[in-house]
C-alpha cells in the first residue's frame, strides 16, 4: 500500500468491540446524530475486497456484521439496517451498518444522496451508548468461534 490508509492509520470511530481480525467501531459526528446507532466494521489487515478474504475470514467479517444488526434492531429499533460494503473513497475492506428511520433526513434514499427536503431536522432518535452497545455486542459474539481463521 502505496497512499495512506485512514483505517490503517486510525480506529474510524468510537471503539465498541474488536478482535484479533476485526473491529466494530461507533461512527462519530454528523452521521452518529443523523443516524444513531451508525457502526463500521472494519477488517483489521489491509484489503479492498471481500473476496480478498479466505473462505473462513469472510465469514467471521458477515458473522460480526449480521451480529451489529442484530444488536442493533435490538437497541434503537429502526424501520431498517442498511448495510453496505463500498471502499470508493476508502478502499480497505469495511461495512456500514446503518439504522434508518422512516423520518430521517434521506430515507428512502441511501445516507450518502440528498437530503430529501432540502432541510436537516433536529435529531428524533435518542443517542447511542458506546458503552451499552460494547456490552450487548459483546453477548452477541461471545460465542464466536475464533479458531476457524487461519
Amino acid at each position: 500500500m502505496d497512499e495512506p490508509c485512514p483505517l490503517c492509520d486510525s480506529l474510524g470511530g468510537e471503539l465498541v468491540w474488536q478482535d484479533a481480525h476485526c473491529r466494530v467501531v461507533l461512527v462519530e459526528g454528523v452521521e452518529q446524530q443523523a443516524f444513531p446507532g451508525f457502526c463500521r466494521v472494519v477488517w483489521n489487515q489491509h484489503c479492498t475486497e471481500m473476496s480478498d478474504l479466505l473462505p473462513s475470514a469472510s465469514g467471521h467479517l458477515m458473522r460480526v456484521v449480521l451480529a451489529v444488526e442484530r444488536v442493533l434492531r435490538r437497541m434503537v429499533t429502526p424501520d431498517k439496517i442498511n448495510l453496505a460494503s463500498l471502499g470508493n473513497l476508502v478502499p480497505h475492506l469495511h461495512w456500514h451498518v446503518i439504522p434508518r428511520w422512516r423520518d430521517d433526513t434521506h430515507f428512502p434514499a441511501p445516507i450518502w444522496g440528498k437530503v430529501g427536503n432540502g432541510v436537516v431536522p433536529a435529531p428524533t432518535h435518542k443517542p447511542v451508548s458506546c458503552a451499552t452497545l460494547s456490552a450487548m455486542l459483546a453477548d452477541e459474539l461471545k460465542d464466536l468461534d475464533k479458531a476457524i481463521i487461519p
